[in-house]
Protein backbone atom coordinates (compact mmCIF):
# COMPACT_ATOMS: atom_id res chain seq x y z
CA UNK A 1 0.00 0.00 0.00
CA UNK A 2 2.63 2.36 0.98
CA UNK A 3 4.39 1.56 -2.56
CA UNK A 4 1.15 2.45 -4.51
CA UNK A 5 0.92 5.53 -2.53
CA UNK A 6 4.26 6.86 -3.12
CA UNK A 7 3.77 6.00 -7.65
CA UNK A 8 0.73 7.59 -7.13
CA UNK A 9 2.26 10.95 -5.11
CA UNK A 10 5.59 10.75 -8.16
CA UNK A 11 2.48 10.62 -11.15
CA UNK A 12 1.15 13.69 -9.37
CA UNK A 13 4.39 15.41 -9.53
CA UNK A 14 4.98 14.47 -13.03
CA UNK A 15 1.44 15.67 -14.15
CA UNK A 16 2.06 18.94 -12.35
CA UNK A 17 5.80 19.56 -13.59
CA UNK A 18 4.49 19.06 -16.96
CA UNK A 19 1.62 21.69 -16.27
CA UNK A 20 4.51 23.80 -15.14
CA UNK A 21 6.57 23.50 -17.95
CA UNK A 22 3.64 24.14 -20.48
CA UNK A 23 3.01 27.48 -18.96
CA UNK A 24 6.66 28.43 -19.38
CA UNK A 25 7.34 27.04 -22.65
CA UNK A 26 3.81 26.82 -24.26
CA UNK A 27 2.86 30.20 -22.54
CA UNK A 28 5.54 32.66 -21.77
CA UNK A 29 7.96 31.61 -24.29
CA UNK A 30 6.28 30.64 -27.52
CA UNK A 31 3.22 32.45 -26.94
CA UNK A 32 3.52 35.56 -25.22
CA UNK A 33 7.36 36.03 -25.88
CA UNK A 34 7.52 35.55 -29.65
CA UNK A 35 3.62 35.67 -30.57
CA UNK A 36 5.08 32.23 -32.66
CA UNK A 37 0.83 31.28 -32.26
CA UNK A 38 -2.45 32.75 -31.23
CA UNK A 39 -4.53 31.36 -28.62
CA UNK A 40 -7.66 31.28 -27.31
CA UNK A 41 -9.33 33.11 -24.16
CA UNK A 42 -9.62 29.48 -22.22
CA UNK A 43 -6.26 28.26 -23.93
CA UNK A 44 -4.90 31.73 -22.56
CA UNK A 45 -6.00 31.06 -19.52
CA UNK A 46 -4.93 27.92 -18.91
CA UNK A 47 -1.46 28.57 -20.01
CA UNK A 48 -1.51 31.24 -17.44
CA UNK A 49 -2.30 29.06 -14.69
CA UNK A 50 0.18 26.36 -15.61
CA UNK A 51 2.64 29.44 -15.40
CA UNK A 52 1.65 30.17 -11.95
CA UNK A 53 2.51 26.91 -11.15
CA UNK A 54 6.28 27.26 -12.76
CA UNK A 55 6.24 30.60 -10.44
CA UNK A 56 8.76 32.13 -12.31
CA UNK A 57 7.97 35.94 -11.81
CA UNK A 58 4.97 36.51 -13.94
CA UNK A 59 4.27 36.58 -17.46
CA UNK A 60 4.38 39.97 -18.39
CA UNK A 61 8.44 40.13 -17.03
CA UNK A 62 9.01 36.84 -18.19
CA UNK A 63 8.53 37.94 -21.58
CA UNK A 64 10.26 41.26 -21.22
CA UNK A 65 13.66 39.59 -20.03
CA UNK A 66 13.31 36.95 -22.65
CA UNK A 67 12.82 39.79 -25.48
CA UNK A 68 15.53 41.71 -23.91
CA UNK A 69 17.62 38.11 -23.40
CA UNK A 70 17.27 37.17 -28.01
CA UNK A 71 18.02 41.53 -29.02
CA UNK A 72 21.22 41.41 -26.68
CA UNK A 73 22.07 38.12 -26.78
CA UNK A 74 25.57 37.37 -24.97
CA UNK A 75 26.26 41.40 -23.83
CA UNK A 76 25.78 42.81 -20.43
CA UNK A 77 22.14 43.41 -21.27
CA UNK A 78 21.57 39.55 -21.76
CA UNK A 79 19.98 38.93 -18.09
CA UNK A 80 21.35 35.76 -18.16
CA UNK A 81 24.42 36.43 -20.53
CA UNK A 82 26.56 32.89 -20.38
CA UNK A 83 29.76 34.61 -21.51
CA UNK A 84 29.78 35.21 -17.80
CA UNK A 85 30.14 31.37 -17.64
CA UNK A 86 27.60 28.56 -16.68
CA UNK A 87 27.08 29.29 -12.87
CA UNK A 88 25.93 32.77 -13.62
CA UNK A 89 23.89 32.18 -16.86
CA UNK A 90 22.22 29.08 -15.10
CA UNK A 91 20.59 30.60 -11.61
CA UNK A 92 24.07 33.15 -10.59
CA UNK A 93 21.77 36.03 -12.33
CA UNK A 94 18.89 35.96 -10.20
CA UNK A 95 21.54 36.31 -6.97
CA UNK A 96 22.57 39.97 -7.71
CA UNK A 97 20.88 42.78 -9.20
CA UNK A 98 20.30 43.43 -12.61
CA UNK A 99 23.00 44.93 -14.64
CA UNK A 100 22.24 48.67 -15.92
CA UNK A 101 22.27 47.74 -19.26
CA UNK A 102 19.34 44.88 -18.82
CA UNK A 103 17.08 47.23 -17.19
CA UNK A 104 17.87 50.14 -19.92
CA UNK A 105 17.23 48.18 -22.64
CA UNK A 106 14.49 46.36 -20.93
CA UNK A 107 12.61 49.90 -20.66
CA UNK A 108 12.89 50.42 -24.23
CA UNK A 109 11.69 47.42 -25.24
CA UNK A 110 7.56 47.70 -27.04
CA UNK A 111 5.71 45.74 -24.83
CA UNK A 112 2.33 47.29 -25.55
CA UNK A 113 1.05 43.61 -26.88
CA UNK A 114 1.12 42.44 -23.20
CA UNK A 115 -0.05 45.43 -21.29
CA UNK A 116 -3.43 44.57 -23.98
CA UNK A 117 -3.37 41.41 -22.62
CA UNK A 118 -6.06 41.13 -20.18
CA UNK A 119 -4.91 37.84 -18.84
CA UNK A 120 -1.27 38.46 -19.04
CA UNK A 121 -2.17 41.85 -16.74
CA UNK A 122 -4.28 39.99 -14.42
CA UNK A 123 -2.11 37.15 -13.91
CA UNK A 124 0.78 39.78 -13.32
CA UNK A 125 -1.71 41.72 -10.90
CA UNK A 126 -2.74 38.87 -8.57
CA UNK A 127 -0.41 35.90 -9.20
CA UNK A 128 -0.19 34.01 -5.79
CA UNK A 129 1.67 30.66 -4.37
CA UNK A 130 -1.31 28.76 -4.08
CA UNK A 131 -0.60 27.29 -7.57
CA UNK A 132 2.46 26.75 -6.96
CA UNK A 133 2.58 25.29 -4.26
CA UNK A 134 -0.82 24.28 -2.13
CA UNK A 135 -2.67 22.91 -4.79
CA UNK A 136 -0.03 20.45 -5.98
CA UNK A 137 0.00 19.33 -2.70
CA UNK A 138 -3.89 19.22 -1.29
CA UNK A 139 -5.09 17.78 -4.44
CA UNK A 140 -3.22 14.49 -3.39
CA UNK A 141 -4.63 14.96 -0.06
CA UNK A 142 -8.07 15.23 -0.81
CA UNK A 143 -8.23 12.36 -4.01
CA UNK A 144 -6.48 9.71 -2.46
CA UNK A 145 -5.51 10.44 1.66
CA UNK A 146 -2.03 11.56 0.50
CA UNK A 147 -0.23 13.32 3.49
CA UNK A 148 0.46 16.79 3.85
CA UNK A 149 4.43 15.97 4.07
CA UNK A 150 4.75 13.89 1.11
CA UNK A 151 2.37 16.20 -1.20
CA UNK A 152 4.39 19.21 0.16
CA UNK A 153 7.95 17.71 -0.68
CA UNK A 154 6.99 15.86 -4.01
CA UNK A 155 4.60 17.58 -6.26
CA UNK A 156 5.50 20.51 -4.33
CA UNK A 157 8.94 21.32 -3.55
CA UNK A 158 10.72 19.07 -5.90
CA UNK A 159 8.64 18.96 -8.55
CA UNK A 160 9.15 22.74 -8.44
CA UNK A 161 13.11 22.38 -8.32
CA UNK A 162 13.35 20.35 -11.01
CA UNK A 163 11.28 22.41 -13.49
CA UNK A 164 13.16 25.55 -12.34
CA UNK A 165 17.04 23.84 -13.00
CA UNK A 166 15.22 22.67 -16.51
CA UNK A 167 14.59 26.05 -17.61
CA UNK A 168 17.38 27.44 -16.26
CA UNK A 169 19.61 24.79 -18.28
CA UNK A 170 18.40 26.56 -21.79
CA UNK A 171 19.96 29.75 -20.34
CA UNK A 172 23.72 27.75 -19.67
CA UNK A 173 23.64 24.20 -20.75
CA UNK A 174 22.21 25.37 -24.54
CA UNK A 175 24.46 28.45 -24.50
CA UNK A 176 27.78 26.31 -23.82
CA UNK A 177 27.50 22.20 -25.11
CA UNK A 178 26.43 21.37 -28.64
CA UNK A 179 26.21 21.69 -32.29
CA UNK A 180 25.07 24.92 -33.94
CA UNK A 181 23.96 23.54 -37.73
CA UNK A 182 22.42 26.69 -38.38
CA UNK A 183 24.36 29.35 -37.44
CA UNK A 184 27.77 29.28 -36.17
CA UNK A 185 28.46 32.75 -35.44
CA UNK A 186 25.92 32.91 -32.52
CA UNK A 187 26.77 30.79 -28.52
CA UNK A 188 22.91 29.32 -28.57
CA UNK A 189 23.39 24.82 -29.09
CA UNK A 190 21.42 22.34 -30.32
CA UNK A 191 21.45 20.49 -27.39
CA UNK A 192 19.15 16.81 -26.72
CA UNK A 193 19.41 16.78 -22.64
CA UNK A 194 17.98 20.14 -22.58
CA UNK A 195 15.19 19.24 -25.21
CA UNK A 196 14.38 16.44 -23.19
CA UNK A 197 14.38 17.73 -19.43
CA UNK A 198 12.27 20.98 -20.63
CA UNK A 199 10.18 19.60 -22.94
CA UNK A 200 11.43 20.61 -25.99
CA UNK A 201 13.27 23.68 -25.81
CA UNK A 202 16.47 22.56 -26.50
CA UNK A 203 17.36 22.82 -30.11
CA UNK A 204 18.15 26.30 -29.18
CA UNK A 205 20.77 27.07 -32.28
CA UNK A 206 17.44 26.90 -34.06
CA UNK A 207 15.68 28.95 -31.72
CA UNK A 208 18.13 31.77 -31.84
CA UNK A 209 17.86 31.42 -35.63
CA UNK A 210 14.24 31.30 -36.37
CA UNK A 211 12.89 33.05 -33.28
CA UNK A 212 9.48 33.26 -34.95
CA UNK A 213 9.15 29.61 -35.44
CA UNK A 214 6.11 27.91 -32.78
CA UNK A 215 8.13 24.39 -33.13
CA UNK A 216 11.49 26.03 -31.92
CA UNK A 217 13.11 23.10 -33.61
CA UNK A 218 12.56 21.31 -37.62
CA UNK A 219 12.22 17.79 -36.41
CA UNK A 220 8.12 18.39 -35.59
CA UNK A 221 7.63 16.68 -32.61
CA UNK A 222 10.71 14.72 -31.82
CA UNK A 223 12.07 15.49 -28.21
CA UNK A 224 9.77 18.41 -28.50
CA UNK A 225 6.03 17.76 -26.25
CA UNK A 226 5.72 21.66 -26.09
CA UNK A 227 4.72 21.22 -30.10
CA UNK A 228 2.76 18.28 -29.57
CA UNK A 229 0.63 20.10 -26.98
CA UNK A 230 0.56 23.04 -29.39
CA UNK A 231 -0.35 20.79 -32.15
CA UNK A 232 -3.13 19.17 -29.99
CA UNK A 233 -4.90 22.58 -29.26
CA UNK A 234 -4.92 23.59 -32.47
CA UNK A 235 -6.52 20.18 -33.55
CA UNK A 236 -9.09 21.15 -30.91
CA UNK A 237 -9.33 24.59 -31.96
CA UNK A 238 -7.85 26.74 -29.31
CA UNK A 239 -4.49 27.52 -30.63
CA UNK A 240 -4.33 28.96 -34.43
CA UNK A 241 -2.04 30.58 -37.09
CA UNK A 242 1.56 28.64 -36.00
CA UNK A 243 4.12 30.23 -37.81
CA UNK A 244 6.92 27.63 -39.35
CA UNK A 245 9.85 28.22 -41.15
CA UNK A 246 9.83 26.21 -44.67
CA UNK A 247 12.19 23.69 -45.28
CA UNK A 248 14.11 25.68 -48.12
CA UNK A 249 14.65 28.47 -45.71
CA UNK A 250 15.78 26.14 -42.98
CA UNK A 251 19.00 24.64 -45.71
CA UNK A 252 19.50 27.69 -46.89
CA UNK A 253 20.80 29.66 -43.68
CA UNK A 254 22.15 26.10 -42.38
CA UNK A 255 24.40 26.00 -45.91
CA UNK A 256 25.41 30.02 -45.51
CA UNK A 257 26.13 30.10 -41.75
CA UNK A 258 25.72 26.29 -40.15
CA UNK A 259 28.90 24.18 -38.92
CA UNK A 260 27.90 21.06 -41.26
CA UNK A 261 26.68 19.39 -38.69
CA UNK A 262 22.57 19.56 -39.85
CA UNK A 263 21.83 16.17 -40.84
CA UNK A 264 19.34 17.43 -43.72
CA UNK A 265 21.87 19.33 -45.52
CA UNK A 266 24.85 16.97 -45.00
CA UNK A 267 23.52 14.47 -47.65
CA UNK A 268 23.15 17.77 -50.14
CA UNK A 269 26.59 18.83 -49.63
CA UNK A 270 28.44 15.86 -50.02
CA UNK A 271 26.19 15.00 -53.87
CA UNK A 272 27.28 18.59 -54.96
CA UNK A 273 30.57 17.47 -54.12
CA UNK A 274 30.90 14.55 -55.82
CA UNK A 275 29.62 16.24 -58.93
CA UNK A 276 32.33 18.57 -58.70
CA UNK A 277 34.73 15.75 -58.75
CA UNK A 278 33.19 14.41 -61.08
CA UNK A 279 32.89 17.06 -63.54
CA UNK A 280 37.02 17.11 -62.45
Amino acid sequence: MPCQVLVAAAAAAAVCFLMSALGVTAGAHRLWSHRTYKATTPLRVFLALANSMAFQNDIYEWARDHRVHHKYSETDADPHNASRGFFFSHIGWLLVRKHPDVLEKGRKLELSDLKADPVVMFQRNYQVLLLCFLVPMLVPWYLWGESLTVGYFLPGLLRYTVVLNATWLVNSAAHMWGNRPYDQTINPRENRFVAFSAVGEGFHNYHHTFPFDYATSEFGHKLNLTTVFIDCMCYLGLAMDRKKVSKDTIRARAQRTGDGSNKIVLPEVLLKMKISAFRR
